[in-house]
């Protein structure tokens, strides 16, 4: 099980965190995605290190790159 943080400097308002957290959860080997508003940061739970590379994908084609 392998945990990251990512700075996400987009997330402005609730409608961001939810819409993160709604299209984290299609990734395969996710166990669990925490955004959040006041820190602007993802939090995510992982099977393997190789899906972290998935997730930022993601979060780059839904206009929430990491920093």
């Amino acid at each position: 099980m392998t945990t990251k943080t990512y700075h996400v400097p987009n997330i402005s308002c609730g409608h961001c965190v939810n819409t993160i957290e709604r299209e984290l959860k299609s990734v395969e080997g996710l166990k669990s995605v925490k955004a959040e508003l006041e820190t602007k940061s993802v939090t995510v739970e992982v099977n393997a290190e190789e899906v972290l590379a998935e997730v930022e994908k993601l979060l780059e084609e839904i206009g929430y790159p990491a920093a």
